[in-house]
């Protein structure tokens, strides 16, 4: 039961937007000049090739097995139990590391390779940078000295001048070897911190998104009315490395590890030397924009082993990523391991803010709202939630959630209270973190004027309903209320400015469509299928607010409108209003250029397989756009992987199993061993008509009709 859950967790594919390309310079050389230029050459490398130890002796585990027992073992921890003493033992097993380098492999080519694919050349190389990392000496951002060659990595014999030779080392990016141990100490250390980590944080985690924090937001958030808005990027991006390690050592307490990253924070960065000081003239400028475009429009030829580039419609996609999640933090040489680091650190703030949480909560009877405890059923699940806002005195609460290196803040009290957490966070960051967070990165907002958080508005409606109730003696009484409905709408404006970004419309009030040229080489029915996988990305990027149809429906006129002006430019037809009379509206229709050749009909090719089907572009109609879905987070949600981690544990505990099996037995609940005992026994006795022909059988009593009908029964119907 628990691999199912994990497995997609551990075997998860890095975002494409952060490739890592290695370089193997020290094969630019000729193999009998070899030891000439590598005249410092690993030392494990050399004890390695003398032992001559097999690596295929070393594989006798299952890495998924491996990975899924550190998860079990973190989670049975408590929060208060001392930190792990001994993780290098995880690091010793040949498997994980198998494991790193099949996940960087396919970050790297595209492909997971299978284990009994990769070469013996290979794992020998892998059992080396093994050894290195475990005597503490590995070579972090290395060029020239590399253990591990990328698979997209081919030797070079051929001589190269000595300035291409210096110019290829300035511009090498990092090594792909460093990236296997990324990976390596991701598996070990996330398990680790996930049990620690607090509620209130949601990026970089898995089962996490922007849309759980949007979902929290429209349970949680809607009866507050000070908002504050805090971006810690400053402060995250400069986390010295005396901190980092820290925190780390809070809850590993494995001196291999933490020497490993804190050498990995500790190494000097290569900086790529690049033209950013050059001042250009504004002809420099026309031309290098030319150059660019030309660039762009040239089909690319892909080498043998260079994987594919991502497709136009996620390219697109990932440009809507909106400010909150866009940013990435990147500490020394730790790579794809610092997000995880990023949230150690600020998972101190995470408990500051849940502190502060439980002290600020004042309650007040008369309120309509958490009267008593903060755990108060106060909304209707089903629904975005009613909060009046009148009242003599209110109860004073707040609430708090973090994606990334951004946070918000909800408060239910005077803006007196917010002033003064903008100070006490002020104070909190430099004495912890020891940084100064400048005032105008903390915004204070009031509800009605609209807090935006992941492009998304939060805001309130105020509504007048009319409240029916019986009085004494039986009067009913209609009395007008006031109350407020929390609202979670997309940003027009952002979703706008995102689209002049791609050169796709022009104009702010009223933007007009521009013909979308990347996409001037492609077929109709490859152009349709792009757009249609962007625009069902966008509709489930909007999935949770509410202007989910006007939102869709303007991000389907736009691309809508792009496809038909390029297409009108392609075929010649002048206007996009040709192009929807001839396509039809969803331009399903295929599309040929005027010729006076008489070519066969497109029904013919298609059936001869000549041509691909075409597909209309979706959300033509404004009622084919799916509604708001307001279905909020149950109370104490967790991911998925992590109840099923929860309850595999307690299922492992004697003590828990036999008071459920008390439990069942006392209400008299059948368990599912006996469900199945009457199942196949009502089968043997009844035949194929099932149990409930048997149990009707048993309601006829005992007449001669019944008893004839169970014989026919048994006898084979």
């Amino acid at each position: 039961m628990l691999l199912p859950a994990l497995n997609h967790h551990i075997h998860r594919r890095l975002p494409s937007s952060h490739h890592i390309f290695s370089l193997n310079l020290s094969t630019l050389s000729s193999r009998r000049h070899r030891h000439r230029l590598l005249p410092f050459a690993p030392l494990q490398f050399q004890s390695h090739q003398s032992n001559e130890e097999n690596p295929y002796d070393l594989i006798c585990e299952d890495p998924i097995q491996v990975c899924s027992d550190i998860w079990v073992r973190s989670f049975s921890r408590s929060h208060l139990h001392p930190s792990f003493p001994n993780l290098t033992g995880f690091l010793k097993k040949f498997d994980l590391w198998i494991l790193a380098y099949q996940r960087s492999c396919a970050h790297q080519t595209g492909s997971f390779p299978p284990k009994n694919a990769i070469h013996i050349s290979e794992l020998r190389s892998l059992l080396a940078l093994s050894r290195s990392a475990l005597s503490g000496r590995h070579p972090w951002g290395a060029t020239t000295h590399l253990i591990l060659r990328s698979p997209n990595d081919p030797p070079s014999i051929h001589r190269i001048a000595k300035r291409k030779f210096l110019a290829l080392l300035e511009s090498s990016p990092p090594p792909f070897q460093d990236h296997v141990l990324q990976e390596l100490l991701l598996l070990v250390l996330e398990p680790v911190f996930e049990p620690r980590f607090s509620s209130k944080s949601h990026a970089f985690r898995p089962g996490r998104s922007p849309h759980t924090v949007i979902r929290t937001i429209r349970s949680n958030f809607a009866g507050y009315l000070w908002f504050l808005k805090a971006d810690l990027t400053d402060v995250a991006d400069d986390f010295t490395p005396e901190l980092i390690v820290s925190c780390l050592e809070k809850a590993v307490g494995d001196r291999k590890v933490v020497g490993l990253v804190k050498s990995a924070l500790r190494t000097p960065v290569k900086v790529v030397s690049g033209g950013e000081g050059k001042v250009l003239d504004k002809l420099t400028k026309r031309r290098m924009k030319r150059k660019m475009l030309r660039k762009r429009r040239k089909k690319k030829l892909l080498n043998e082993n260079e994987p594919k580039p991502d497709p136009y419609w996620l390219r697109t996609f990932f440009s809507f990523a909106p400010e909150e999640a866009d940013w990435v933090p990147r500490y020394g040489h730790c790579g794809i391991l610092s997000p995880l680091l990023a949230n150690i650190c600020l998972n101190e703030l995470d408990n500051w803010m849940e502190d502060r949480i439980v002290k600020y909560f004042c309650p007040s009877k008369l309120d309509s709202i958490w009267k008593e405890s903060m755990d108060d059923g106060s909304h209707n699940p089903a629904w975005p939630e009613f909060v009046p806002s009148s009242g003599r005195e209110k109860t004073r609460r707040m609430d708090y959630v973090r994606y990334g290196s951004y946070i918000l803040v909800g408060i239910r009290g005077p803006r007196e209270d917010a002033v003064e957490l903008r100070k006490d966070l002020i104070e909190f960051c430099e004495t912890r973190y020891g940084l100064r967070l400048e005032n105008s990165k903390i915004e204070i907002e009031h509800i009605t004027r609209g807090i935006q958080f992941l492009d998304h508005v939060i805001s309130r409606r105020v509504i007048y309903p009319t409240l029916h109730y019986t009085a004494t003696g039986g009067n009913v009484v209609s009395k007008k209320g006031l109350g407020t409905l929390l609202s979670v709408t997309a940003s027009l404006n952002q979703c706008i400015r995102q689209f002049r970004k791609l050169e796709l419309v022009k104009g702010d009030k009223d933007p007009e469509p521009l013909p979308c040229i990347p996409m001037l080489y492609a077929g109709q029915a490859h152009t349709n299928s792009q757009m249609n996988k962007l625009l069902e990305t966008m509709a489930d990027w909007y999935k949770y607010a509410d202007n989910r149809k006007k939102i869709v429906g303007f991000c389907a006129y736009v691309i809508r409108s792009s496809i038909a002006k390029l297409y009108a430019a392609r075929y010649r037809l002048k206007s996009r209003a040709k192009v929807f009379k001839i396509a039809s509206r969803d331009l399903s229709r295929p599309l040929r250029e005027s010729t006076r050749n008489p070519s066969p009909e497109y029904s013919d090719l298609l059936r001869m397989g000549l041509v691909d089907a075409i597909d209309g572009v979706q959300f033509s109609h404004m009622s084919l756009i799916p509604s708001c879905d307001y279905t909020p987070l149950p109370k104490n949600w967790v991911p998925e992987h992590e109840w099923v981690l929860r309850e595999y544990i307690k299922l492992q505990d004697p003590k828990f199993f036999c008071e459920l099996r008390k439990s069942v037995k006392h209400q008299e609940f059948g368990v599912p061993q006996d469900d199945m005992s009457k199942i196949v026994w009502n089968f043997k006795v009844c035949g194929v008509f099932g149990r409930d022909n048997h149990d009707n059988n048993k309601q006829l009593g005992n007449s001669a009709e019944s008893s004839n009908y169970g014989k026919l029964l048994v006898n084979g119907l």
